[in-house]
């Protein structure tokens, strides 16, 4: 190149770089006011009742939210694909409303549900991983089914874990192949937890008015703690896991993540009742749900085991560090022997009694995996190819 030519490039970038700096720096832009912040069931259902929203309102709002935030602006990366079919569903549901009054108390609620729960509709089920891109089941998970029935709008599929976290023992919770990686609304540098990553941002950002979950362990209660949300894993067996991808039938369940008890409380009956086709399915159960809302700890037993590495760092889902750390504790799992010794008698205070009990040798990690193992050896693939392909 000739000097003339080098003099004359350095100067055309040395101007380009002068413009760029000279530009004032741009203050993050914070997200579109939302109406619906913070909402409950019983919010938009009196916004339905008084004519303030409708169901199609409310899925445009919610949509509305999710460009905004989700796929713009911050990128959450929680939802994984939306429901092309939802506004549609919305506007059956408000002429429905109009002409016979709501079905009941998830009439017209937009629900989103984690990304390996099987929806019949446009959706795929892919359970975050490109290996299933495509895919298109059958027929609704039976939850799904349930949901429907209620009147609840399925907005979309939440990103995951890629396999539920069950691709690696070095994954990384929150990313999929297929969603990339969620990110917690409310610290977007810190990991949302998973496997039920996406289900937990989406709830805690309010891009939905529910959100669905699944776990086998702790990929509902740790990213619910870490969004501040109420994440319930049912017992086993009050929810059908026909439809859901599957890791451990001894373990695996659905549950909801929602901002405030009483929502939790309000999915549950919907979530829980008995299924032919899940062979751990329980007869039906005479719960009042709605009661969690005003639990009386007084009289609830606590027991908790030193020898299973309790507080041990744990790879994804993992058990989470004692509140403090004892200075003079060598592990981690005598930290938190320390601090339920401090607790116990405030717990007596309240009411509640607590034991400890010994358990085998053995990691924990190592533990979970002789129960899992076995099981998912047996039957993943045969459950979720009739699932797939309806064998």
């Amino acid at each position: 190149m000739r000097p003339t030519m080098i003099r004359l490039f350095l100067l055309c970038a040395a101007a380009a770089m002068a413009a760029t700096c000279a530009r004032p720096a741009q203050a993050p832009v914070a997200p579109p006011a939302f109406d619906l912040e913070e909402a409950t069931i019983a919010d938009l259902q009196r916004r339905m009742d008084t004519g303030q929203d409708t169901a199609r309102s409310l899925v445009d709002k919610y949509l509305a939210r999710i460009a905004a935030i989700d796929q713009d602006g911050p990128t959450l990366k929680s939802v994984i694909e939306i429901n092309p079919e939802a506004t549609a569903i919305a506007d059956a549901l408000d002429a429905e409303r109009k002409a016979k009054g709501p079905r009941g108390p998830l009439h017209g609620i937009p629900v989103l549900i984690k990304d390996n729960i099987a929806t019949a509709d446009r959706m795929q089920t892919t359970a975050g991983s490109l290996a299933l891109e495509g895919v298109r089941p059958p027929e609704d998970a039976f939850i799904v089914t349930r949901l429907r029935a209620a009147g609840a709008v399925i907005l979309g599929k939440t990103n995951l874990s890629e396999w539920a976290n069950f691709r690696s023992t070095h994954s990384t919770s929150g990313w999929s192949g297929r969603g990339g990686l969620t990110r917690l609304p409310y610290a977007l540098d810190r990991n949302p937890s998973g496997s039920s990553s996406g289900s937990g941002a989406a709830a805690a950002a309010n891009l939905a008015a529910l959100t669905v979950g699944t776990e086998t362990d702790g990929s509902i209660t740790s990213p619910a703690n870490n969004s501040g949300l109420v994440g319930v894993k049912p017992t086993l067996g009050l929810v059908s896991r026909h439809g859901i991808v599957p890791i451990a039938h001894s373990q695996d369940t659905a549950g909801p993540m929602t901002r405030t008890v009483a929502d939790a409380a309000a999915m549950m009956p919907f979530l829980s009742r008995p299924d032919a086709r899940d062979f751990m399915s329980l007869p039906p159960q005479a719960l009042d749900y709605a009661s969690l809302d005003s639990f009386e700890a007084r009289g609830l037993r606590i027991g908790y085991l030193p020898s299973m590495g309790i507080g041990e760092q744990q790879t994804g889902h993992g058990i989470p560090a004692p509140p403090q750390h004892s200075p003079t504790s060598a592990t981690p799992a005598q930290a938190w022997s320390g601090w339920f010794s401090q607790t116990w008698p405030l717990s007596r205070q309240a009411g509640q009694r607590g034991c400890s009990h010994s358990a085998s040798s053995g990691s924990l990690e190592t533990r979970r995996k002789r129960i899992a193992a076995p099981v998912v050896g047996s039957g993943w693939l045969s459950d979720w190819r009739r699932v797939r392909v309806g064998a």
